[in-house]
């Protein structure tokens, strides 16, 4: 693996409650209140609102879409809306900016970053690309714009196997996660050069906590993001994307499921099976940066249309060429 080791510690996730309101304590007329105003200011602002699945409940009710972050970007490219407004972290707000670069885009919590996004940088792939002149860069797509630039081609958790396979190099550089890109390496005969970068949500899940799991729901199918370590995938029976999962959850016969990935999926989940039921496989699996953005920043960002995310065009040029190959896969 390549890159410097990366210790990411918060000790502040350790007594979270999820979902919960940060900034905002209001009554149940106040909040109602404030929806109604936020869907006054997105009618005159012909405005969008996506919403990742590890949202906060009350950011998933008041969006248009939620999904994933690819997913959603493309819905808002294919929208009529001039204004997206994103509650996710700052590489989805981007990725929308360069799919959709006529229309404005704003992220409600100007500080929610994806701290494995910023494990990697342009500079540092660069150096890697010289090291490794013969390999293909593939980039997933939680990474910054200027990392998309400097890729080839981009993946998502769910299609990462078939870009690879896609490839005509032999060797391919992953960035930035090493978890997804072990995952990959079991399906391709390709030589795969991770860099050494993860999600602290998933890498903190255990082959302990599946166990735990097991045990306490032991009819239950157990369904792992490929972003989880590659001991806790041995011991899933499935691996999924978020949407992956979702799909999966509402279409099989079974009843019951533990869902390994970021708490917050729980709630969409409800919504669309409402007939199943789903349980954390880790109550610490919670991405603060996913849960600052609440009904006030929503409301604040459609009446101001800041924090505005915008990319450099030569950059979002490049980045796009990186998306677009995927896509056309």
């Amino acid at each position: 693996m390549y890159g410097c080791k990366w210790q990411f510690h918060d000790k502040n996730t350790e007594q979270l409650k999820v979902p919960f309101m940060t900034d905002i304590k209001k009554t149940k007329l106040d909040m109602e209140a404030l929806k109604d105003k936020i869907l006054q200011f997105k009618k005159e602002h012909n405005a969008v609102i996506l919403a990742h699945n590890y949202q906060i409940d009350e950011v998933q009710d008041i969006a248009d879409f939620t999904g994933d972050s690819l997913e959603l970007a493309r819905k808002a490219a294919n929208q009529g809306a001039d204004v997206i407004v994103f509650c996710g972290v700052d590489f989805m707000a981007e990725t929308a900016a360069i799919l959709s670069p006529e229309k404005t885009v704003i992220l409600p919590a100007a500080d929610a970053n994806c701290p494995m996004a910023e494990m990697i940088t342009a500079g540092e792939l660069r150096v890697l690309k010289e090291r490794f002149p013969d390999a293909a860069v593939v980039c997933y797509v939680n990474t910054s714009a200027q990392v998309k630039a400097e890729s080839d081609i981009c993946c998502t958790s769910s299609n990462a196997v078939r870009v690879v396979q896609s490839l005509d190099a032999d060797r391919v550089i992953f960035v930035p996660d090493r978890n997804l890109g072990s995952y990959v390496a079991r399906f391709t005969d390709k030589q795969i050069l991770p860099w050494e970068g993860f999600c602290f949500v998933h890498d903190r899940i255990t082959p302990e906590d599946v166990k735990k799991a097991r045990e306490l729901h032991p009819d239950a199918e157990v369904l792992v993001h490929p972003e989880c370590r590659a001991e806790v995938i041995d011991l899933a029976d499935y691996v999924y994307s978020t949407s992956g999962m979702i799909e999966h959850v509402c279409k099989s016969s079974k009843k019951e499921f533990i869902i390994g990935t970021e708490v917050g999926i729980l709630h969409r989940m409800k919504k669309d099976c409402p007939d199943k039921l789903c349980y954390p496989l880790s109550q610490k699996a919670i991405c603060t940066n996913m849960k600052k953005t609440d009904l006030q920043k929503v409301y604040n960002s459609l009446v101001s249309l800041t924090p505005r995310v915008t990319v450099p065009e030569d950059v979002a040029d490049r980045a796009r060429m990186a998306i677009q190959r995927m896509l056309d896969i």
